[in-house]
């Protein structure tokens, strides 16, 4: 049971914990994990949810195919793995701002490094501001983002049309306060 309540601590994690991005009560609230399958594996240090998997915490909603997490002796949450077609997350942050929203087909989370990590076809966004690539580092610590393009595609890849090794970045202006 300790794992599954480690487990549930880091998704609260996972879904960019940040106190900036997230709402200040969030880690106060129960966590619920739905999925077909979970298993937990208390001398291996590790719990697998698979099967249309459902994580909610407060304004957390994370959805996803399988969710695999990793402890250590301590049982301490190390390593956070999710994978869908795409996974997905929504978070609600202080203050009345604008939902943020991820998702990504491979959704990684490494507690002691502070890294969220979203993999391929990967998508960050709050409102109108758009961060996309094949993958986009989140250090939650420094909130800092990093983004990287598109590989260069195989032979006979198709790209959808869009240039191989790009990210593309939104930023829209500032709206004015009305008079």
């Amino acid at each position: 049971m300790n794992a599954i309540k480690h487990t549930a601590l880091g998704l609260g994690l996972l879904l960019l914990a940040s106190s900036a991005w997230a709402l200040s009560s969030d880690p106060d609230q129960p966590v619920e994990i739905q999925a077909d399958f979970a298993e937990m594996d208390d001398q291996a240090g590790t719990t697998n949810y698979i099967g249309n998997v459902i994580v909610t915490q407060g304004s957390i909603r994370m959805t996803g195919d399988r969710l695999r997490a990793t402890f250590d002796d301590n049982r301490q949450l190390e390593d956070v793995f999710v994978d869908g077609r795409p996974a997905y997350f929504r978070q609600t942050p202080d203050g009345g701002k604008e939902d943020i929203e991820g998702q990504a087909l491979q959704v990684e989370y490494h507690a002691k490094k502070n890294q969220l990590i979203l993999i391929k076809d990967a998508q960050l966004k709050q409102g109108e501001r758009l961060f996309e690539g094949y993958r986009i580092n989140y250090d939650t610590a420094r909130s800092i983002i990093t983004g990287r393009g598109d590989p260069l595609p195989a032979a006979g890849k198709k790209t959808d049309g869009k240039p191989p090794g790009r990210i593309k970045v939104i930023i829209p202006p500032k709206t004015k306060p009305a008079p």
